[in-house]
């Protein structure tokens, strides 16, 4: 086996990746698919997903589909149990799918601050309880990779205060859930990602901008596939002893 495949070769795994139809999570499932990965992209975009999939698999990878809404506890348990039942397992979860709509703090309702904080934290803690009961169930030394945020470490742009909330969280939630299940063989981190062109950063600039992130990185624009890079090192054997870190994919923008 040469290196590359003894450091960074997926074969034989299943890959979960959520928010796997578009922007940062479609890029994260062509890399674990394209590593040899069966890649199982999870959203609620059904017709996405499944290009997506057709995609991955015209490139010569193996990938499947999965509609869950993961914000539904219901939906998270009955989707990874059909992921489990259709492909006998789960190795890697991606925790990726979120939203990051904007809305001044002075000017969000409870409401706006439950539902991103349904989907960007507690719908990451059922997909990561129900992949890892499935890993522990079948003996498997998996991992897992948040996507939380560089709006953890500094504040971005105005109107991010509930999703930067809920990435706090995920960030605590990756440290606590590496330490109870480093014991299983299971590693958890995180990757931190500054301002990336997404679809869903598109679509959240038509509220508000202003901040320190909108001034430029030192290395450019950051790209869905430099957070890819990030995921499908860390899912990786040659991340085979990294867990409960966080690892900012920022350009050089903490450094201006």
């Amino acid at each position: 086996m040469e290196l590359a495949d003894r450091l960074f070769g997926l074969s034989g795994q299943t890959a979960i990746v959520t928010g796997g139809a578009s922007g940062i999570g479609e890029a994260i499932a062509h890399h674990l698919a394209g590593l040899g990965a069966t890649t199982i992209i999870v959203d609620r975009d059904a017709e996405r997903a499944s290009a997506v999939r057709r995609d991955i698999a015209a490139a010569g990878g193996s990938a499947d589909a999965e509609i869950i809404d993961i914000a539904s506890e219901a939906a998270v348990i009955a989707g990874v149990k059909s992921i489990v039942d259709r492909h006998g397992g789960v190795h890697i979860l991606v925790n990726n799918a979120g939203v990051q709509d904007r809305e001044p703090m002075l000017d969000i309702s409870a409401q706006e601050w439950d539902r991103i904080l349904g989907i960007n934290l507690r719908g990451p803690f059922l997909m990561l309880r129900e992949c890892t009961k499935a890993m522990i169930a079948a003996n498997v030394r998996g991992c897992v990779v948040n996507i939380a945020s560089l709006g953890v470490m500094h504040p971005m742009i105005e109107g991010l205060a509930a999703y930067s909330a809920s990435k706090a969280g995920l960030v605590s939630l990756t440290r606590n859930s590496a330490f109870e299940l480093s014991g299983h063989g299971i590693r958890v981190n995180a990757v931190l990602p500054g301002g990336v062109v997404t679809p869903g950063s598109s679509h959240g600039a038509a509220r508000r901008v202003e901040g320190p992130g909108t001034r430029p990185s030192p290395l450019g624009q950051l790209m869905p596939a430099d957070i890819a890079g990030a995921a499908a090192f860390l899912v990786s054997p040659a991340a085979g002893k990294i867990t409960g870190q966080m690892l900012a994919v920022e350009s050089g923008w903490l450094l201006t």
